[in-house]
C-alpha cells in the first residue's frame, strides 16, 4: 500500500543527516529516509492552506490522540491531566535535569546509551554517573549490583532510563523495569524514562511503558513520548511528558514553561493527532519493512563481514555492530570507512566507553540504498583488514 522502496533525495534540503559532501552516504543519525505517512502530510497541508500561523493551543484531540494510542497499543491508560506538551524529548530531559536536580549531583545512565543524555547532564553542571550494562558477547543485561550501589549514593538524584534502549535495541521486560523502579524508589532517585523509540519494535514484539509496571514506577517517574521517531517527523518538534504524580507534574510544567519549550508550533498538534489517529496502517507496514531491512543487514554481515556481529535486538530501527573481532577501536574503523567509501556511520564510543568497539548503523532507508551502504561497508572493511 505504501512505497518504502521509493528513493528519496534529501540533499540540499537543509537536512542535518544529508549535510555531507557529495558521494557520501549517511547512515548515522536516527532519521529515516522515507516520506512520512500521507495522512500526516495531508494534515500539515490543510493547516498550511489556512494561511495564518499565529499562536497555538493544545486541542482536545491532541490529548485524546495520545491517550487513545497508548491505551490501544500499549495497554496503558494516560489521564488527560498527566500530559504536558514539549517541543521535544530532549527539552523535557534537559528541563527536568535543571529543575529537579542541583549542580554537582549525579544523574545515572546505563551505558552504552543515547549520546545526547550526556549533553543534557554535562551542560547543566551535573555529574554523569555510568552504570554500564553487562554484555555477554551477544546480549545486554542490567548489572543490578552495580546499579544499586550507585543509586544508593546520596548524590544520585535522577536516573535516565532508555526504554527501549538505544543503541542496543533492547526491550526491557516487566521484571527488569519493576526492579529498577523499586531500587530507585528505595534510594529516593527519580526516574526519567525516554520512550521515544517505543513504537519502533519488530512485528510481534511490544514494549512495556515504565509507568505501567507498578504504582511505585508510576508515582516516581516522568515519561517522554512522541510521534516523531516512529512517523519520521522530528523536524516538526512535537512531544509530550507523562507525569502521573501531581507534585512532580507541577515542577515539570514549571520547568518546561520557564525554558520556553511548552508551546506548540503551528504544525505540532495536527501532525501528532494525524499520526496517532490515522497513521497506524502506515506504521504497521513500516515496521514490517524495517524488520526485513534489519534481517538483510544480519544476513549480509554474517555472510560477508568476518569479525563483525550484529547484536540481536527487537526495538528501534537502529543496529549495534560488535566490531571487537576486527578492532577494539571502532572509532578508528568508523573514520576509515567514511574516508575510504564515504559511508558515514556512528562511532560507538559516542554512547559511552563500553561502546568503544561498536558501530551504530541506521538501516531505515529504501532497500536499494541499504544494499549500497552494505556494499560500501564490505569494501571498506576488506581494505581495513589489509592495511
Amino acid at each position: 500500500m505504501y512505497d518504502f522502496d521509493k528513493l528519496t533525495d534529501r540533499r540540499n534540503t537543509g537536512s542535518l543527516k544529508w549535510d555531507v559532501p557529495e558521494g557520501e552516504l549517511p547512515m548515522w543519525v536516527a532519521d529515516m529516509d522515507f516520506e512520512t505517512a500521507p495522512e500526516i502530510r495531508e494534515a500539515i497541508r490543510e493547516k498550511a492552506e489556512q494561511g495564518i500561523f499565529g499562536y497555538n493551543i493544545l486541542t482536545d484531540d491532541w490529548y485524546s490522540a495520545y491517550s487513545g494510542w497508548w491505551s490501544r497499543r500499549h495497554r496503558f491508560h494516560i489521564e488527560r491531566d498527566w500530559l504536558l506538551f514539549s517541543t521535544g524529548v530532549l527539552p523535557v530531559i534537559s528541563s527536568t535535569v535543571r529543575k529537579l536536580t542541583t549542580a554537582g549531583e549525579n544523574v545515572l545512565v546505563q551505558t552504552p546509551v543515547y549520546n545526547m543524555f550526556f549533553n543534557s547532564i554535562r551542560n547543566n553542571g551535573r555529574n554523569i554517573l555510568e552504570s554500564p550494562l553487562i554484555y555477554d558477547g551477544r546480549e545486554y543485561f542490567v548489572d543490578f549490583e552495580d546499579l544499586e550501589k550507585k543509586l544508593a549514593n546520596p548524590q544520585t538524584t535522577l536516573m535516565l532510563l532508555c526504554n527501549p534502549h538505544n543503541p542496543v535495541g533492547k526491550i526491557w521486560d516487566r521484571e527488569t523495569l519493576q526492579r529498577i523502579g523499586e531500587l530507585c524508589s528505595r534510594h529516593h532517585v527519580l526516574v526519567l524514562s525516554d520512550e521515544i523509540h517505543c513504537d519502533m519494535t519488530d512485528p510481534g514484539y511490544e514494549y512495556i511503558p515504565f509507568a505501567s509496571v507498578s504504582d511505585t514506577c508510576r508515582d516516581n517517574s516522568i515519561t517522554c513520548i512522541a510521534s516523531t521517531k516512529a512517523f519520521g517527523i522530528p523536524g516538526i518538534q512535537t512531544a509530550a511528558a507523562v507525569v502521573p504524580n501531581p507534585v512532580l507534574r507541577h515542577k515539570v510544567n514549571r520547568a518546561l514553561n520557564t525554558d520556553e519549550v511548552a508551546e506548540p508550533n503551528s504544525f505540532a498538534v495536527c501532525a501528532a493527532v494525524a499520526a496517532f489517529e490515522k497513521g497506524e496502517a502506515w506504521l504497521e507496514e513500516l515496521r514490517r519493512y524495517l524488520a526485513d531491512n534489519k534481517q538483510l543487514v544480519r544476513d549480509f554481515v554474517s555472510e560477508n563481514l568476518p569479525g563483525i556481529r550484529v547484536v540481536p535486538s527487537h526495538a528501534t530501527y537502529l543496529l549495534w555492530l560488535d566490531c571487537s573481532g576486527v578492532t577494539e577501536d571502532a572509532t578508528e574503523l568508523t573514520r576509515f570507512i567514511r574516508k575510504h567509501s564515504g559511508l558515514y556511520l556512528a562511532e560507538g564510543e559516542e554512547y559511552g566507553a563500553p561502546g568503544k568497539s561498536f558501530i551504530r548503523l541506521n538501516p531505515a532507508c529504501p532497500r536499494a540504498r541499504l544494499r549500497e551502504g552494505l556494499e560500501r561497508l564490505q569494501d571498506s572493511l576488506s581494505s581495513f583488514l589489509r592495511s
